[in-house]
């Protein structure tokens, strides 16, 4: 069992849970994952791993309320204890030897970008982040990454909070302005991701994206995780999550991960009736 020692409500859907996780956190690194179960019958979830701190043994989570397992989490606080906590799965993201990145993420995503700016950043490479939101109610770790690069852009859909726009106009001023980037590192919707990927290529900067599909084991056995990539079949969570963002098929990768959304939403909706107060 798996201790919850904190937990934060980042915004009405988003979470941030810490926890007590000594021997995860002992390996853990910028771009992994976990995967959790929040009781004995419950199913297993990939979380990104979102911070780590090896002296005290913990591991930072963000996570969005899709489903039933999430709406299921969301209900326990600080105290509460988690089943299973497995990890740190998957691939680290490649930091070493990069001097100038961008780093661009969205929604959620950025509980994943942040992370990576962060160790970017203490490896002493310069980082211009652009996090991009639909409102300013859905804002997350606005300070965080201002804290680790040189240069941090907020953008929002609506225009209710930082520059009104999308990720890729940030991106492109700056590239036309003439920075030069080792490497764009992209990590949010897979739409995103792909319309980043586009623009990049024009330019012919490397770009990485970091893929979170139907995930079921981990482990690479059950093959739910699979994506095509440079026209190969790859496995998300022993060969990534993260891959060149310019050989990846991200339609095929929308279409999948959009598989089971009906499925998905029932199963939210009757988590929501069971952990409503009329069932308490």
């Amino acid at each position: 069992m798996y201790e919850i020692l904190e937990k934060k409500i980042l915004n009405p859907t988003v979470h941030k849970m810490v926890v007590s996780a000594p021997l995860v956190a002992k390996k853990a690194q910028p771009g992994q994952f976990i995967i959790l179960r929040v009781d004995s019958e419950g199913e297993r979830i990939p979380l990104t791993i979102a911070d780590y701190d090896r002296e005290k043994g913990t591991i930072t989570i963000i996570y969005q309320i899709v489903g039933a397992t999430t709406e299921k989490l969301s209900h326990l606080n600080a105290g509460d204890f988690i089943c299973d906590f497995a990890g740190p799965l998957g691939k680290p993201t490649e930091t070493e030897g990069l001097k100038k990145v961008a780093v661009v993420g969205g929604g959620v995503g950025c509980a994943i970008a942040y992370p990576v700016a962060k160790k970017l950043h203490e490896n002493g490479a310069v980082v211009h982040s652009v996090i991009g939101f639909r409102n300013k109610d859905l804002v997350i770790l606005e300070k965080e990454f201002s804290d680790v690069s040189e240069k941090s852009i907020l953008i929002s859909d609506d225009g209710s909070t930082g520059r009104k726009g999308v990720v890729t106009d940030a991106l492109k001023e700056l590239i036309e302005s003439g920075e030069k980037y080792d490497e764009v590192i992209t990590i949010g919707p897979l739409i995103m991701m792909k319309f980043v990927c586009k623009l990049t290529k024009e330019y012919g900067i490397k770009t990485v994206v970091s893929m979170n599909p139907i995930m079921i084991d981990g482990t690479g056995m059950c093959g739910g995780c699979r994506l095509t990539v440079g026209g190969e079949t790859k496995f998300a969570c022993v060969d990534g999550p993260d891959f060149d963002g310019h050989l990846v098929d991200f339609d095929e990768a929308m279409a999948r991960g959009s598989m089971y959304k009906s499925q998905e939403r029932a199963a939210h909706e009757h988590a929501c009736r069971l952990f409503s107060k009329e069932a308490e």
